[in-house]
């Protein structure tokens, strides 16, 4: 954005009475909203019907602030690949069985936690392992369970990958100068 373009913003935004925050409410909503089409669009297209998981992946990854958003995205992305490989890794020692599903939460936790250690977004990893494992019980075959838990991880990606991209655009097309310290009520304040 040109110089000339910030300053007269910024007026406006003096002239309205914004402060950052509410600008970066404002490109946060238009974030979400950009991300939320193209999910919707592209997984309508592939002829996947039910696109939630990767529209949720997506707003996670959408933060206005492209740095938080590159933290949201590493954390999603780690513990959702975790959360699939020990549902799966359950799956394929328990099988269909009920029981499995606490043990892998318990373990999931456990290796979220204390070896992965990413602590942006680290509840995704037992989250994942729920999905994956719950779409197994009660079915006898574990590859339609695989193949679910799979896909699920698959909608994490690209939701993931459109919120942090549409964060990073945003963030050049629409430059938003910090001049105070304020609270946000989106997340940290970091440049």
């Amino acid at each position: 954005m040109s110089r000339a373009s910030s300053e007269k913003a910024e007026q406006l935004m003096k002239k309205l009475g914004l402060k950052f925050n509410h600008i970066l409410a404002m490109r946060f909503a238009v974030n979400v909203g950009i991300s939320t089409w193209i999910v919707w669009t592209i997984l309508k297209l592939l002829g996947l019907s039910n696109p939630v998981w990767a529209i949720v992946s997506t707003i996670a990854c959408s933060d206005p602030q492209p740095k938080e958003a590159g933290k949201m995205f590493v954390g999603r992305l780690v513990n959702a690949i975790v959360g699939c490989t020990i549902g799966l890794f359950f799956i394929w020692i328990g099988g269909s069985k009920e029981w499995i599903l606490p043990v892998a939460m318990a373990t999931t936790v456990l290796i979220s936690s204390l070896l992965i250690r990413i602590k942006a977004m680290w509840l995704q990893a037992p989250i994942t392992a729920a999905l994956v494992i719950a779409s197994a019980i009660g079915d006898p075959t574990n590859i339609t369970a695989m193949n679910n838990g799979l896909r699920r991880v698959e909608d994490v990606i690209i939701g993931s990958c459109v919120g942090i991209t549409i964060s990073w655009l945003m963030s050049k097309l629409w430059f938003i100068q910090h001049h105070t310290e304020e609270e946000s009520p989106i997340g940290p304040m970091q440049d």
